[in-house]
């Protein structure tokens, strides 16, 4: 079977899932396991409704509204018939919504949003799958929650694999075309749970392996993976062909790629990944695979903006070893510090963090009374994969370079 994940870009509106039935058509559609994400920016307005219903019940009932509106309005244009069974079907989604957030006792976010957020899945599949078979698309409708089984620790589960392999392969027959849910699973107590950050790919490769799928396709508003972000760089150029490592490495540097959690199944069985235009079905965007060489080879640009780069230096110019190292990397993960780069001399550290959670000021104060401390904030850190003279050069223009570190593929450079 191929695995086929379309996102929340792919079907934010009526003529998103009238482009999802044409591409299905362009390339055939048998054999086929549809995994589909939350329209447009449902789930954003689910996490509303959750932060509502813990901080101003009174505005629970809008922010569902504003749910419905918008799903109600998509509707309208694909089923002009208000006697359609999706509008019957929609509204019972909503029924369970309301019903859960007037019954539930418990005090606890994390299960609270997992069981709230998901129905964004379930609305987006049930109005396409009543599409699909409006438009003589035959297929059948999955709740993945039946299949996929994980722990209890909402919002970062962990997979059960020997329990979801075996209702994968009881529960899916060859030769049909399914559609479920991304981004969502169950636990042993038949809670919703969800996969976390890009879990709607991640859906497509537990089922992928479990499946042994020929491929993944994961269907996307641009032409494939490209060789840096067109935001912030010009004359970007597509990526015909990567490697799993290569992937996971641009991934890890920050490129907004494919998350390593969803490549790490697909290479245990070297199940292709490919990475194409909903716009453009035909043409070949990307794929990702075992041992192949980036193609073509050309330097790959990564930018996180808005960093902070750290120089630590002893207060008495003596070594800074493994227990002063020991300390701050404590000091860094208390205060919820991602780190992008470190470097390190006999008597001094340097260490670029991402600041989200705003906790800066307290870091320092901690940090001085160890260590004399020179610190640039909103500095931007550059990502070279595969670099070359002409692409450091076209970075250094006109900018101040505050630390480089250079390996054998990579140059990463803090600049300002």
């Amino acid at each position: 079977m191929r695995v086929y994940k379309f996102g929340g870009a792919s079907v934010k509106d009526a003529d998103g899932v009238r482009n999802l039935v044409s591409v299905l058509k362009a390339t055939g559609y048998e054999d086929t396991f549809l995994v589909v994400s939350a329209m447009g920016k449902t789930t954003n307005a689910m996490e509303a409704v959750v932060d509502a219903y813990f901080s101003d019940k009174g505005s629970v009932k809008s922010a569902v509204e504003e749910v419905r509106g918008y799903h109600l309005d998509i509707l309208k244009e694909l089923f002009p018939e208000k006697q359609d069974p999706v509008y019957k079907k929609v509204g019972e989604l909503f029924e369970e919504i309301t019903g859960f957030l007037a019954w539930n006792k418990s005090p606890k976010y994390n299960f609270v949003y997992d069981q709230v957020v998901g129905y964004g899945e379930l609305l987006s599949t049930s109005i396409v799958y009543a599409f699909l078979n409006k438009s003589g698309v035959a297929c059948e409708f999955l709740d993945v929650r039946n299949f996929i089984k994980t722990d209890s620790n909402y919002r970062d589960v962990k997979v059960n694999w020997e329990k979801t392999q075996e209702r994968v392969s009881k529960g899916v027959q060859k030769g049909k075309l399914y559609i479920t849910q991304g981004f969502l699973g169950s636990d042993e107590n038949n809670f919703t749970t969800t996969l976390g950050r890009e879990g709607s790919d991640y859906t497509a490769a537990i089922l992928a392996y479990c499946l042994n799928a020929e491929s993944v396709t994961i269907w996307k508003d641009v032409p494939g993976v490209l060789n840096a972000d067109p935001r912030y760089f010009d004359e970007t150029q597509l990526l015909n062909r990567i490697s799993y490592r290569e992937a996971i490495e641009l991934a890890f540097y920050g490129a907004s790629v494919i998350h390593p959690k969803t490549l790490q199944p697909l290479q245990r069985k070297e199940i292709p990944l490919k990475v194409k235009s909903f716009l453009n079905p035909e043409d070949p965007g990307t794929t990702v695979g075992k041992g192949v060489k980036i193609a073509p080879e050309v330097p790959c640009f990564i930018v996180k903006k808005n960093q902070v780069l750290m120089k630590l230096s002893s207060l008495d110019f003596s070594f800074i070893v493994e227990d002063s190292i020991g300390d701050l990397f404590k000091l860094l993960h208390d205060h919820k510090m991602k780190v992008d780069l470190i470097q390190n001399s006999a008597i001094s550290f340097s260490v670029c963090v991402d600041n989200t959670l705003g906790r800066l000021d307290e870091l320092l104060d901690h940090l001085k009374g160890k260590f004399k401390v020179v610190h640039y904030e909103g500095v931007s850190l550059y990502t070279i994969r595969h670099f070359n003279t002409e692409a450091i050069e076209s970075l250094q223009n006109g900018k101040e370079v505050l630390l480089e570190q250079r390996g054998r593929e990579t140059i990463q450079l803090v600049v300002k």
